[in-house]
This record gives C-alpha cells, sequence and structure tokens, in this order.
C-alpha cells in the first residue's frame, strides 16, 4: 500500500524529546501510525531503543537511535464484490463516497457481505491497512440506516493524517435529521458523556460519569406538523450520537426504534387514524469537509436530502 509507515525505520531522538514517553513519540516520528498502533508495536516488541527492547512506558534520553518495525496488515477474509457505489472523488490518497441506507459500512456478524468494505474492495486494491489488521479504508462509520458521505483512504499514510483530525475535531461534519416535535431551543448545544447502557448493551445512553464527552450542535431549520427538521453539527463522533442526544432532548428521529418509537406513526385523528410507515430513521449526513491529507487543499462535500425525506413530508402534509 503506497505511502504507508510499513518496513524497518531508524532515526536518531532529537534531544528535545527528553523525558517524553515513547508510546508518546513514536507517532510524530513515523507519519501514519496512531498510538494504539505504536503502542501494540513496542508491546510486540517491534520497537528498540539503543538496541534494548522497551516498554511503551519507557521514557526518553534524547540522542537515542531507535529501530521500529512495522509489519504488513494482516489480510482480513473479505470477499470483493461488484456491488453500485457513488464516488464523489477520488485520488491516489482518498475516496469520498456516498452510502445508501441499508448499508452496513464493514461486515460484522450477520452482515458478512454487501457492505461498505465489500463494495470497496470490489474497485480498489489500494487501501488503507491501519492498526495491524486491514481494515481496508475506513476512517469513520455511519450507521447502517443513515446514508451520507464517507471518506476512505487508500493509503495508511492518509489515514494516520485523517484519523488523527477526526480525533481532533478537525473534520466538519453536517447531518440532517427528522425528529418528533421540536427541541426546547431553535438553536443549541447537547453537550454530555456518551457510553454503553448499564442494561441493554447494545444500546448507547447519556451517564453521569464515565463514557466519552459527545457534543452535539443542532439547529431547528423548520417545523411542518408535529415534527421539525433539524441541521446537526457534530464536534465529536461518538457511535449513535446523535440519535442519542436527540432522545436526551426528548425529539428523537423519527423511524428510531432503539431511542425514539416504532416506525409505524399516525400522522393524524380519525377512523382509522391515518399512519405511515418508514423504512429506516431519517437521518442523512449531508456535508463533509477537511483539508486533504497530503496536499492540505481544502475539500468540501454536500449532497440533497433522499426521497425518504420528500416523502415522509408529503405524508404529513397531506394528512393535515
Amino acid at each position: 500500500m503506497p505511502g504507508g509507515p510499513r518496513g524497518t525505520h531508524r532515526l536518531t531522538v532529537p534531544a528535545d524529546r527528553a523525558g517524553e514517553r515513547l508510546d508518546r513519540y513514536l507517532p510524530e516520528a513515523i507519519p501514519g501510525i496512531s498510538r494504539a498502533r505504536g503502542q501494540r508495536l513496542i508491546e510486540e516488541g517491534n520497537v528498540h531503543l539503543a538496541g534494548e527492547i522497551v516498554r511503551p512506558s519507557t521514557r526518553l534520553k534524547g540522542g537515542e537511535m531507535m529501530t521500529v518495525v512495522v509489519p504488513p496488515p494482516i489480510p482480513l477474509d473479505m470477499t470483493p464484490e461488484d456491488l453500485p457505489l457513488r464516488v464523489m472523488y477520488e485520488d491516489a490518497h482518498l475516496l469520498v463516497v456516498e452510502k445508501p441506507a441499508g448499508m452496513v459500512v464493514h461486515p460484522a456478524p450477520g452482515h458478512p457481505r454487501g457492505t461498505l468494505v465489500n463494495a470497496l474492495l470490489g474497485r480498489s486494491d489500494t487501501l488503507s491497512g491501519i492498526g495491524g489488521v486491514s481494515r481496508p479504508g475506513i476512517v469513520h462509520r455511519l450507521d447502517r440506516d443513515t446514508s451520507g458521505i464517507l471518506v476512505v483512504a487508500k493509503t495508511d499514510a492518509a489515514h494516520g493524517t485523517l484519523s488523527a483530525r477526526f480525533a481532533s475535531h478537525a473534520m466538519e461534519r453536517k447531518y440532517h435529521g427528522i425528529v418528533f416535535g421540536c427541541p426546547p431551543a431553535d438553536t443549541g448545544t447537547v453537550s454530555t458523556r456518551i457510553g454503553r447502557h448499564p442494561v441493554h448493551r447494545k444500546k448507547m445512553a447519556v451517564l453521569p460519569a464515565g463514557g466519552r464527552e459527545a457534543v452535539t450542535r443542532y439547529r431547528r431549520i423548520e417545523t411542518f406538523g408535529p415534527f421539525s427538521l433539524l441541521e446537526f453539527r457534530l464536534e465529536t463522533g461518538r457511535t449513535h450520537q446523535v440519535r442519542v442526544h436527540c432522545a436526551h432532548l426528548g425529539c428523537p428521529i423519527v423511524g428510531d426504534d432503539v431511542y425514539g418509537r416504532s416506525r409505524k406513526i399516525p400522522l393524524g385523528k380519525g377512523t382509522p387514524a391515518r399512519t405511515v410507515t418508514v423504512s429506516r430513521f431519517l437521518l442523512h449526513a449531508f456535508h463533509l469537509a477537511f483539508p486533504h491529507p497530503v496536499t492540505g487543499e481544502p475539500l468540501s462535500f454536500t449532497i440533497p436530502d433522499p426521497p425518504e425525506f420528500r416523502a415522509f413530508r408529503a405524508a404529513v402534509e397531506a394528512a393535515r
């Protein structure tokens, strides 16, 4: 995989890094290596200082000779598939794709085929393998039922830079979602801690302590009937973040039967009551902007809301 850090690296630790932990210095010394990957390399005996095997917590003295061996990623048993995939941008370093609703990003139990990764493998044999295992190109994810824009790394170096920018909140990500009711204000920020639900382990939850910081900014675009169209801007990227935050606000995403209500939605009074059934929750990643990981060129991508949004609004208007 071009541009990656694999192979043997020999370097001298600068004098001004004396006293720093080895696992903090390593990602800066070798671009494309995350701190977690660096820690594993150290623990596996692939990092030597002055010829000695070391630990992640080893303090640097400055001036030492360092040797780092980065083995190639272990291939995973994934099947390339010829699946339709809209590519919005591609160069030697990355792709930007539009993921349809219903497509899982990465193979998992119950979803071994038909995923975004299978589709990527079907069209490219140069995708990144960060973390010691071939995880073809996946820098960030969208839930299966969330449609929208994803960036995919083609090299280890691009993957490392993009992952670091996600971690430092340097990627501009915006979503649209249709919710029940409306939030307490036209604009606002939800700042909580999100972690695994203490009882339902497949769900996430807002926690009083523990978990990880999660920040979502929202803006109400319009209200129609008992529903609102909101824009979300993510400051962090926690699992199910927008969905959990909407439920926390008391305005769950329409169609989210995990954190909200049934996908069979009543639209008005009458006998029998008129209802509409949505096929998935109405959440869409419509905008992504970031500096190119190699050239620094600003990249920005925006797509329209999907047909499900228009169909749902038309059903609501027809029932009024």
